[in-house]
């Protein structure tokens, strides 16, 4: 009953989602399985995004980055586990970057995905709350399949 009112909330919430803020995508995946995961960044106003930061939850496994062209990264660590992610790259307004991590997931039901949007002005949004809130985090649901 409880993972049903989850997943009904959560399907809910990420529909309204969909076309705005830093998402991470799938959105949803296996519950311990390993996943390819994509950090979608808009810059939605009026000012470049200059780097975006991903924090990894504490059940959530990182075992590589995806190397590109035009960005650099930056893992942060705790002895051996990876726990946060900052790209580098200039994402001009009205444009989008992608960024790729690969992880092992969690046996649980979701995965908050906190994220602090850097921009050229010296600003920052951090999406990191409810996702009733305005700047919420991404949402990626486990499911047993």
């Amino acid at each position: 009953m409880m993972r049903a009112a989850t997943i009904a909330v959560f399907l809910v919430v990420a529909a309204a989602a969909v076309d705005a803020h830093v998402t991470v995508w799938p959105q949803e995946s296996q519950a311990g399985g390993r996943e390819r995961y994509t950090v979608r960044v808009p810059t939605e106003g009026q000012v470049a995004t200059t780097a975006v930061e991903i924090e990894v939850p504490a059940d959530v496994q990182v075992t590589g980055v995806l190397v590109g062209g035009g960005y650099t990264y930056e893992a942060r660590r705790e002895g051996d586990r990876i726990v946060a992610i900052t790209w580098t790259q200039e994402i001009k307004p009205g444009e989008y970057g992608e960024f790729v991590f690969f992880a092992v997931n969690p046996e649980s039901e979701a995965i908050a995905w906190k994220a602090r949007q850097r921009f050229a002005d010296g600003t920052s949004a951090d999406w990191v709350g409810a996702q009733t809130d305005r700047r919420p985090a991404s949402m990626t649901l486990l499911t047993d399949y």
